[in-house]
């Protein structure tokens, strides 16, 4: 899967991510700072699962969750701040992870070995005019 598309056409992107990977629970984001990982999350939760809740990027927080009529407890996590894989341990981030619930993971490079084998790998480039292409670069 890839697609590449211009920033206006965010809410078809999410919607197309959504149908074709809602059997995952995790979900990792890697891109590079102002790829638009915090407003593809930010769009599919508002838009396709209809969070009841302001979605804001954790940067600080480590972890914010989200309530969801169609999933319920939807977790979001940015890893950026955390140096390695004990202090991201230490946040307590492998629990969530362990949830069952969905969850959303920015900057996972910085402890990949976190991640189960079956989560979603989604790639994130700038393209010059505002366009972005994203991929799945899972493992097959």
């Amino acid at each position: 899967m890839e697609i590449t598309y211009h920033i206006s056409q965010l809410d078809k992107v999410a919607e197309h991510l959504w149908r074709e990977h809602k059997d995952k629970k995790i979900w990792a984001f890697y891109a590079p700072m102002g790829a638009g990982k915090t407003t593809l999350i930010k769009t599919l939760c508002n838009n396709v699962l209809h969070c009841k809740d302001i979605v804001s990027s954790p940067t600080f927080a480590i972890v914010n969750e989200y309530s969801s009529p169609e999933e319920g407890s939807i977790y979001h996590m940015d890893w950026y701040r955390l140096a390695d894989e004990q202090e991201i341990v230490a946040a307590g981030v492998e629990e969530t992870l362990n949830s069952g619930h969905l969850c959303f993971v920015e900057w996972p490079e910085r402890a990949p070995l976190l991640l189960p084998k079956d989560a979603l790998l989604l790639q994130i480039d700038i393209l010059p005019a505002d366009e972005r292409r994203i991929f799945d670069k899972s493992p097959e």
